[in-house]
Order: C-alpha cells, then structure tokens, then sequence
C-alpha cells in the first residue's frame, strides 16, 4: 500500500479510502467486519463514515468492530461527518456550537472511541458564522475528542471563507475536502481543486465511479451481471451517455483492464488528490480495488480520456481561474 500525508497535515493515510456507506444497509454487520479486516490487511488505514449513515447503525457496526480489539482502533485513521440530521428538531442538524458538541458526543459513543481523527463537516452551513464554528472546533480539539478537521461538499469559495478565518484565529483548518470527483464529473477542477491545492488541503473523492456508470456497467450487462450503473439515477446517465461510455470501456478493454481500477488510477494520477473512497459491498470488490494503484496511465491514454470525458469550463484545458480566460 501506497501512503500519503493528508494535505499539508502530518498525518498519513492510505491512498485508497474505505467507505462505509454500504455497511449495516447494503452489507450485513459480519460481512462489514470482515470488510475492515481485509482492509487492515491490504494496508488500507483511512476509514470514512458519518452520523447519518444506516441511521447511525454504520458507525455503530465500525464500534463493535473496534471492541473486538487486535490493534484495529490504532491502526485506524478514522474519520466521520457532521450536519445532516433525521431530527425535526430546529437544532438537530446543522453546524451550531450546540449541534457540534452533541454530533461529536454521539459519534463517539456510537464508534466506541475517545477521539476522531478527522471530523468532517458533511456540507456548508450558510447560517452559522466561521467564528461560531472553528471556536466549536477548538473546544472538541482541546478536550482530545477530534484530532483533524476536514469539510465536504464545499465549494472553492467556501474553503476560502473557512481557511481565512481559521487563520485569524491561528489555527491549522481544514486538512481535507470531499468532493464528487471522476471523469464523467469534473467540475471540481475549476474551483475546488486549485482552493484545496492552493491552501494545503488533500482532496478526497466521493463516487469516483459515478455511480457505478464508470465500473464497466455495459460488460456487465452483457454477461447477464447485475451492474449498480444500470439502475436508479445512474440509468439516466448511462442513456444520456451510452456512445462515450461504450467508447471508455472499449479503451479499458484495449489497456487490458477493469474500467473500475482505470477510473480509480485516473483520480490517484491527479495532483492534489490523496485517495478516492471506494465503497465495496463485498471483499472481493475491495480485493479488486487494489489493482488501481499499480496502473500508470501514459500521457497517450491520459489524453484518450480527456477526450472522452473533457475538463469543464469554457477553457477546460485549464484550471480556473485561467479557465474563465483566453
């Protein structure tokens, strides 16, 4: 396993980012364990969750799998999020002091662990000032219960506002961005990446297969195999896209390899990226995963794929801002 120093933080992480999303919904409590050992094996360290996922029942099976003991809390860079709230109460949700204290309180319980690595705000709160919020933070950090702070689903104008103000205040920031990143989805490289980049923080992509769209869904068709990308909201992309995603898998199959791993490697090719979260329902899903961080794309296929998938903005061979001019 490769590593990697999450943004300009000392932490390292793996470059392969296990997500739990599925664990207690799609995979069963055992299987999830299971999940994490092999991760453990293959080197994988860096474990993302929230509050919401499964309800709370995710964070919960990641407590158990933690009391079962071995090293595995150690061993772990665990992080989580914040903001989202099945409550109709007012304050239930999003990044209030009151909210902060109480989300981070129940992660814990629920994780069974006095500290989280890094505490990740799930979305922008345009309602609670940043000074509310990094004073909110400092407290968690001064207790020893959150060691790092991360946000997702920021845009370049939020990481800006967060980073300044972190700054007046003498503190580190945010360490980390999670954003929806992958070749089909690339508006990130306008304004996201060059402010994660700008200001130290690794970047971390969430559904860097799109849903599955990117994951080879029409060979799998073709097999007779169920394929995620074929369903849901992924289905509309695959009709909105099927030449360009026939032409993709075509690509891999001349490489020699899963569209899948092609994808991941694309995303561990670009800089500012520390690791996409990959969400296997199965072992043998996260065994395959792992095939991505031996594939060097050569500028040939590099530039085959920027074809297919083009950077966004009305200059995309450049990042904004020289995207918005000539």
């Amino acid at each position: 396993m490769d590593y990697i120093q999450l943004g300009r933080s000392g932490l390292s992480v793996s470059r392969l980012v296990l997500g739990t999303m599925n664990f207690g919904t799609e995979t069963s409590e055992q299987d999830s364990h299971a999940i994490m050992d092999r991760a453990h094996e293959h080197g994988i360290n860096f474990f993302d969750t929230a509050d919401v996922y499964g309800d709370g029942r995710t964070e919960q099976i990641i407590g158990r799998w933690f009391a079962a003991g071995g090293g595995r809390r150690d061993r772990t860079v665990l992080a989580t999020k914040l903001y989202l709230s099945a409550s109709q109460w007012p304050n239930d949700g999003r990044l209030s002091a009151l909210h902060i204290r109480r989300a981070c309180d129940a992660s814990l319980k629920r994780l069974g662990t006095d500290h989280i690595d890094v505490y990740q705000m799930h979305h922008i709160d345009r309602n609670t000032p940043w000074e509310e919020i990094w004073e909110a933070f400092d407290v968690l950090r001064q207790q020893g219960k959150v060691l790092y702070f991360g946000s997702s689903n920021f845009a370049g104008w939020h990481l800006a506002q967060a980073q300044e103000a972190a700054r007046t205040r003498h503190r580190l920031g945010l360490v980390a961005e999670q954003s929806i990143y992958n070749l089909m989805n690339r508006w990130a490289e306008l304004e996201v990446l060059p402010a994660a980049r700008h200001y130290g923080l690794g970047l971390i992509p969430w559904s860097p297969l799109n849903g599955g769209v990117l994951g080879g869904v029409l060979r799998k068709q073709q097999q007779g195999a169920a394929a995620r990308g074929a369903s849901g909201r992924s289905a509309a992309t695959l009709a909105e896209h099927r030449e360009t995603i026939e032409a993709y898998e075509n690509l891999c199959a001349d490489l020699g390899e899963d569209p899948a791993n092609i994808g991941l490697a694309w995303l561990l090719a670009q800089e500012g990226v520390t690791g996409p979260i990959i969400g296997p329902r199965t072992i043998e899903q996260l065994d395959g995963s792992l095939r991505a961080l031996s594939i060097t794309l050569d500028k040939g296929t590099l530039a085959r794929l920027d074809e297919l998938f083009p950077p966004p903005g009305p200059n995309g061979a450049k990042p904004a801002p020289e995207a918005y001019a000539w």
